[in-house]
């Protein structure tokens, strides 16, 4: 009953951000493309509300807003990022919204994949259809990657019927289309069947060329599918898969929100990891991370437990968190994991202010990986910082240090009403070599690493980098990493 809930609650959350106002744009509007912006631009526009563009009027000045579950790659000059049929306070045509940016900052609207005249995909309604339900009129949670000279856009088509939804497949030559439908991949329906919910994909071809896809929500956990590389079709039609990650039980309540799967490969590492969301999406939403030797797993977490295993596995990279002056932001996961072309790795995903979380912007952010191999991500947005090393000097002094707990409270919407903000507190690094914050302690600095040893056996070692302060839009020194238990730590300093 609670994963019945749980696709309606989906439904509804997205008829509520998608609410009546003026400006309907159904039919308005095909895929569009617009030109590079050579102007100065000023990073402090970027604001964390923007109900004065919210507008479907307003669509082209979206930029970094209304953006959920986004899928980004780097294709020739551009980042291009895919995203999820959902807009703040107003109605949005449906049909995948498309993005475009030279830096990661600074985004332009493209226009949608599919055209206003046929904004869902026919195939995939027409399974819908056929099992006796009615397509949501909104596409959901696409990942696009390019194989040879095609690139392939996975969408997600649901329905108000529980279950009801599937995975399909749209070619094209070239990042903004035009996009030909080509089949679908895997399909769930409303039955007594032990599934997942087809959606949420996300695909990985290993370095011998085999190619598999990832996708599930609720219900049964994340499922792997291989795939035929040459059509990127499911490899046997009909075919679901198996489970390779769930979640646990707290008081014999059994935690099922799981969903968003993000699969890369680290070259370097010879390793997979898997990314993957806790949680409703509009609060407590958040990404853990396992990893494999094998594109089928047995995917491992922190502690070195299958994520096949039913609990709650770490470590968890990123939760709803506060920094001082600021309400904090909330809902940062279903995540998008991308390089760039020094091989630099980032992490994206909405990001809801505590203001209004019905706010959806888009969050780059920086990923760094640990002496042991496990990703973190930096604290604060990206914005154009180089990767110099910081000098030991410039660390002593005040920092704000966020500890990324966790409190388990099984459910969706109606029972995960807040999104337990993980606030920061003050810490200080004094030149000799000591430590004040929740107990006494010592630090050592090896650049880029920095190692906190407090009192009571807690060691932190993170990684220390140039970053910008958006909370008081400065530049600042930050940091990320993991303790000796597994827990994400994050400093700012002041």
């Amino acid at each position: 009953m609670r994963h019945i809930n749980y696709v309606t609650l989906i439904f509804l959350f997205l008829l509520a951000a998608c609410s009546k106002k003026s400006g309907s744009p159904t039919g308005s509007t095909t895929t569009d493309t617009t030109t590079s912006v050579t102007a100065a631009f000023d990073i402090n526009s970027i604001e964390d509300t923007y109900a004065d563009v919210a507008d479907f009027t307003y669509y082209s000045k979206w930029g970094p807003y209304n953006v959920h579950d986004p899928s980004i790659k780097k294709f020739g000059q551009y980042y291009y990022c895919y995203s999820t049929d959902v807009a703040y306070g107003t109605s949005v045509r449906p049909g995948i919204q498309v993005r475009k940016s030279k830096d990661l900052v600074q985004w332009q609207f493209v226009g949608w994949v599919f055209p206003s005249n046929v904004p869902l995909p026919a195939l995939g309604s027409a399974y819908i259809t056929s099992q006796g339900g009615t397509p949501n009129n909104a596409l959901w949670a696409p990942y696009v990657l390019q194989v040879g000279a095609q690139y392939r856009l996975y969408y997600s088509l649901s329905s108000p019927t529980p279950r009801l939804s599937v995975i399909g497949l749209a070619t094209a030559s070239s990042p903004e289309g035009p996009w030909t439908e080509q089949g679908t991949v895997v399909a769930s329906a409303n039955d007594n069947t032990t599934q997942t919910n087809a959606i949420d994909p996300t695909v990985m071809t290993t370095p011998s060329g085999n190619q598999y896809m990832y996708y599930g929500s609720a219900w049964d956990g994340i499922y792997v599918l291989k795939l035929d590389p040459a059509t990127g079709l499911a490899a046997t039609a009909g075919d679901k898969g198996t489970r390779i990650a769930n979640r646990g039980f707290t008081n014999g309540q059994y935690n099922g929100n799981i969903e968003g799967a993000e699969i890369i490969y680290n070259a370097t590492l010879g390793k997979y990891f898997l990314f993957i969301a806790y949680d409703w999406l509009q609060t407590k939403y958040n990404t853990r991370v396992c990893r494999a030797d094998q594109p089928t797993g047995p995917f491992l977490d922190f502690n070195g437990v299958d994520a096949n295993t039913n609990i709650d596995h770490t470590p968890m990279i990123i939760a709803p968190y506060q920094f001082m002056g600021h309400g904090g932001w909330q809902g940062v996961s279903h995540c998008t994991v991308f390089t760039d072309d020094s091989a630099h790795y980032y992490y994206a995903s909405q990001a809801r202010p505590a203001v209004n979380s019905y706010f959806m912007d888009l969050h780059v952010r920086k990923l760094f990986w640990t002496v042991d191999g496990w990703p973190v991500v930096s604290p604060e947005r990206y914005a154009w910082e180089d990767n110099s090393l910081v000098p030991q000097d410039s660390l002593a002094g005040s920092w704000e240090r966020i500890v990324l707990n966790y409190t388990v409270v099984p459910g969706y919407a109606s029972t995960q009403v807040s999104p337990d903000m993980q606030v920061s507190t003050l810490i200080t690094l004094s030149a000799d070599g000591t430590a004040k914050g929740p107990a006494q302690g010592i630090w050592s600095y090896t650049a880029p690493w920095l190692q906190i040893s407090w009192g009571g056996g807690a060691i932190e070692k993170v990684f220390v980098q140039k970053g910008r302060d958006w909370e008081n839009k400065k530049s600042t020194i930050i940091f990320t990493g993991l303790n000796n238990t597994g827990t994400a730590v994050w400093g700012k300093k002041q």
